[in-house]
């Protein structure tokens, strides 16, 4: 029996103790959190060894983050956290444009478990009071001595690590838009050259690794990318030759022949890099090493140059993107680690994980409908707002009309009832104004005679009015005589166009706003394409820039973006199903009125041609 209670006490833990840490808050100044995955399994980024201390690249873009508008404008508001919620993690934001829904983000992760795809990490938004977290230095190890992002937001002289080693000369240009966030480019004529220092030396016990991104648009003349070399004649070198990168060491022995690797697409970024140290120098390419051999290494204290040398020679032409020098040997899961994550098309960095509230009674993340409006851009809500405008035209016309109608037809029945309750001599004499209370210069004698109602807002009584008005006054006028005499058929046909006129205000007056119904069902659908292919136009511009093209990256963004179609559709439906059946109504009410304007005008043609 005991046992037995054991065991549920430890179902009952497995069960709920899971939940329990899933409901865990870093910090409760916090509204939101996401989930982002590490995946170094074989379907993932396919990395069998283990890394540490990696400064893996986050890109966030409106189609994977939806959510801009819930972190502050410079994104000083993220944190990262590790998995178990509790540790914050070292990072620095690159690049934060909530505008054009972009964000670049460097976390330094203090383990990378190879083969698996359970590692994640928290990220944290939606404080307006927090102040800016990022810690660039941090975010990388102590055996990280350079990392130039060439960003707009760091300058010329933008080492991002402790030590700073800033270029003691600049001869490239910086582009704002590059592989991440910003770039140098490289005519042929300049160089970047970093001043000699403690922490820039080569030293044998320690080793050095090297890493750019590198497009090509031609192939080069023995260029020299990054390369240092002292006045013996030691030096290290990592080039390019024609379209194939090569690594090349230089020791007091003499110069080795150098490593190539198969040529690279010109036109298209790569990740080089070069590491040498523990008696071996290698040459790695896209995060796989293409090329190594065994070689005893010597210290090198020299400056470093990037592009070519400080003299002009080996000039580079091109453009490069995350410079990285670090004074160790990585290993080649953390290269392959570094270059997945800054790829692309990264399949190691997920960050389509489900965003929680801090407020959220299950932890749950949001239902896809939800997620779908967050998506939505800002010119998306424009068009959006346009088509609610409408929505609401639209209704206040169909409600208004459909009211109205309801009165013309009620009003209706109720002159007819009157006007057939006074028999056909009735009818005429009250248009001759002969009943002894009728009153030839007053209009409301009629009304009275038509037991006193105003009737309104028929359509019938006006017509009747206007013709008995048209009879009086003739019957009035010297030049028609005694009220009996006859009128001619031209006098006859006078008073049906006065009735005419009357049946043409009344259906003017029926159909009016009617047109605000058709501009809703045509217009609101072409409204809401507009909005949907600026949407799809600006998801695909967001994904270019990011680099991060799959179809997780694609679905947020279209889904988003046809919100605005389905808003057209719904503004068009409703108003087509209702602008059908006032205008059936409205022709019913028509065809009334016509049949009654025939009968009464042929009733006076009878009693007076």
């Amino acid at each position: 029996m005991n046992n037995v209670r054991l065991c549920l006490i430890l179902a009952l833990a497995a069960v709920l103790l899971p939940g329990a840490a899933s409901a865990a808050w870093w910090n409760k100044d916090w509204g939101y959190r996401r989930e982002i995955k590490l995946d170094m399994s074989p379907t993932g980024a396919n990395i069998p060894g283990s890394a540490t201390d990696v400064p893996v690249l986050i890109r966030l873009h409106s189609g994977n983050f939806g959510y801009f508008a819930d972190v502050k404008p410079d994104g000083a508001d993220l944190r990262f956290v590790a998995s178990d919620d509790v540790t914050p993690l070292k990072f620095h934001v690159e690049r934060f444009d909530p505008m054009n829904q972009l964000a670049l983000v460097w976390v330094r992760i203090p383990r990378l478990t190879g083969g698996t795809s359970s590692d994640f990490v928290y990220m944290y938004y939606g404080n307006p009071g927090a102040a800016a977290g990022g810690d660039a230095a941090g975010t990388y190890d102590p055996n990280q001595v350079l990392v130039y992002h060439f960003s707009d937001a760091n300058g010329i002289a933008g080492d991002s690590t402790a030590f700073r080693n800033a270029p003691a000369q600049f001869g490239a240009k910086l582009a704002t838009a590059s592989f991440i966030a910003g770039g140098a480019t490289f005519d042929g004529t300049g160089s970047i050259a970093v001043a000699e220092s403690p922490t820039m030396r080569v030293l044998a016990d320690r080793g050095i690794t090297v890493s750019a991104w590198v497009k090509i648009d031609a192939p080069q003349q023995d260029a020299y990318v990054v390369s240092t070399q002292d006045s013996s004649g030691r030096a290290l070198v990592l080039g390019l030759n024609g379209a194939s990168p090569y690594a090349r060491l230089a020791t007091s022995v003499g110069a080795r022949p150098a490593l190539a690797a198969p040529d690279i697409s010109l036109g298209e970024w790569h990740h080089l890099a070069l590491r040498a140290g523990d008696g071996r120098l290698s040459l790695f390419v896209d995060g796989a090493e293409a090329a190594g051999e065994d070689a005893a290494l010597e210290e090198i204290a020299a400056p470093l140059a990037i592009g070519g040398t400080a003299a002009g020679t080996n000039a580079f032409v091109g453009e490069l993107d995350e410079l990285e020098v670090s004074n160790s040997v990585r290993s080649a899961d953390w290269l392959k680690a570094a270059s997945d994550s800054q790829g692309m098309t990264s399949k190691l960095v997920d960050p389509f994980g489900a965003d929680a509230r801090r407020d959220s009674s299950d932890g749950e993340g949001e239902s896809y409908f939800k997620t779908t409006l967050r998506n939505v851009t800002a010119d998306g809500w424009v068009v959006i707002g346009i088509l609610m405008v409408m929505f609401v035209i639209s209704m206040f016309v169909i409600v208004a009309k459909a009211v109205l109608l309801s009165r013309v037809e009620r009003e209706n029945r109720k002159f007819l009832a009157a006007y057939r309750r006074m028999g056909a001599g009735d009818q005429l004499s009250l248009a001759r104004g002969e009943k002894e209370d009728a009153k030839l210069d007053d209009d409301e004698s009629v009304k009275e005679e038509l037991s006193g109602h105003s009737y309104r807002p028929s359509t019938l009584f006006p017509l009747y009015l206007a013709g008995a008005m048209e009879v009086r006054h003739r019957l009035q006028s010297p030049a028609v005589g005694a009220q009996r005499r006859g009128f001619s058929s031209e006098t006859i046909g006078a008073i049906r166009a006065t009735v005419d006129a009357a049946f043409v205000r009344e259906q003017q007056k029926l159909n009016n706003k009617m047109v605000l119904l058709t501009i809703s069902i045509s217009g609101g659908p072409f409204l809401g394409l507009l909005g949907t292919v600026v949407g799809v136009m600006i998801t695909f511009a967001a994904i270019a820039a990011s680099g991060d093209v799959n179809i997780n990256a694609i679905a947020p963004g279209i889904a988003a973006a046809l919100v605005a179609t389905v808003a057209g559709l719904g503004v068009a439906i409703p108003a087509m199903f209702a602008y059908n059946w006032l205008g059936s109504r409205i022709t019913a009410i028509d065809a009334e009125t016509h049949v009654f304007a025939d009968e009464f005008v042929n009733k006076l043609a009878e009693q007076y041609v």
